[in-house]
């Protein structure tokens, strides 16, 4: 279902122009609406696999792709993928708060921050976090995660 729903809004991202920011004549109501839907969809689709099916989370990555997990910088699919692999659990459940999304600079890319709780089983208390991640076209049609940072909110 995650998948899917991914995968149907970057066929309408690319089937709208998308990726040329305001140069198809859409109102910066419509783009801001696309992208927002764009954001939401790449969150349940990210969190879906990192909660279920976490050894997935590395097809969403590119070579160039970096990663600050609690200030610790890692680069490339391969270091990445191994972060986020050996962390010290092994099931979790992400509930997202918020989701916030704009088009960024880089032609077609697209910012989102989000806020949530992370559940760990066994914990009384859950963690708060906060992740901004980067998505950049791919040349195949798609999204990879260019920057991903990832902290968790004491206090």
């Amino acid at each position: 279902m995650h998948y899917v729903l991914y995968r149907e809004l970057i066929s309408l991202y690319i089937f709208m122009g998308l990726g040329e920011w305001g140069k198809r004549g859409r109102g910066r109501e419509e783009m801001e609406e696309q992208v927002e839907g764009l954001g939401r969809a790449f969150v349940d689709h990210y969190y879906y696999l990192f909660d279920n099916d976490r050894s997935s989370l590395p097809s969403l990555y590119h070579s160039t792709s970096m990663l600050t997990f609690e200030g610790h910088k890692v680069q490339g699919v391969d270091e990445i993928s191994q972060k986020l692999n050996l962390l010290p659990f092994d099931q979790c459940q992400h509930v997202i708060s918020t989701i916030d999304s704009q088009p960024s600079s880089f032609t077609g890319g697209i910012m989102v921050f989000v806020s949530g709780s992370l559940k760990l089983p066994g914990e009384e208390h859950q963690l708060r976090f906060s992740q901004m991640f980067h998505l950049v076209p791919s040349s195949e049609g798609s999204f990879f995660v260019q920057n991903d940072i990832f902290r968790l909110n004491y206090g």
